[in-house]
């Protein structure tokens, strides 16, 4: 998606205070059978500026397919467009030289509220009928920090999601309710094998209700 360039010139203002690197645009088509919002951007999806397209990506696909849909059916986005990063030292192994890194990290509420103008921006013009998040920022950042994924993973709600005022300066409830599913992030499998019939379980929800929005 191309975004407005007063709109990235803003976010990139908020922003500039907080370690976060790169830019990936939202990607997939207008009215899609589905919208996920994810976390962040990896190290590879700033480098090749595909969203979702690292070791993360692979499980999602494999969702994605369980249901019958392809990357193409599917407007995938984040609660960030940047890659949030930290600075660690570190001796290498090999070498046994110290080295500086900057690997991934959990963006912070903070860095999700300076890039929610985007978010907003893209809900409005996807007009999703059906919104999945995948882990818990992209959850707490449609219904608010009251809402976890581990607490509602793979159930269907109808609620407003937290937008920005007119001066975004705070979230406010949107006037119309959306459908949303909260579910894993795809990574988690990585970390916890035994999510895995959890997974799949809820991803089955999703199956049934694309069923429902193709015949409406």
């Amino acid at each position: 998606m191309e975004y407005p360039k007063e709109l990235v010139k803003i976010v990139n203002e908020r922003s500039k205070n907080y370690a976060l690197e790169g830019f990936v645009t939202g990607s997939g088509p207008l009215d899609p059978k589905l919208m996920i919002v994810g976390e962040a951007p990896g190290r590879k999806e700033i480098e090749n500026l595909i969203p979702f397209s690292g070791q993360a990506g692979k499980e999602l696909m494999a969702c994605f397919a369980s249901v019958g849909l392809t990357r193409e059916d599917v407007y995938i986005t984040s609660a960030l467009r940047s890659r949030p990063y930290k600075i660690n030292e570190r001796v290498n192994k090999k070498t046994g030289a110290k080295e500086i890194v900057y690997p991934n990290r959990t963006p912070s509420k903070k860095e999700v509220f300076a890039h929610a103008p985007l978010l907003d921006y893209e809900i409005k013009a996807v007009k999703p009928k059906l919104i999945a998040t995948l882990g818990n920022i992209g959850l707490k950042r449609l219904l608010g920090n009251t809402y976890t994924v581990s607490k509602f993973h793979g159930q269907i709600i109808k609620h407003p999601i937290q937008v920005l005022n007119e001066k975004m300066e705070s979230y406010v409830w949107s006037k119309k309710d959306y459908t949303i599913v909260p579910l894993f992030h795809p990574a988690a499998i990585f970390y916890n094998r035994k999510l895995a019939p959890l997974i799949k379980a809820d991803w089955q929800v999703i199956g049934q209700l694309l069923q429902t929005v193709d015949n409406n």
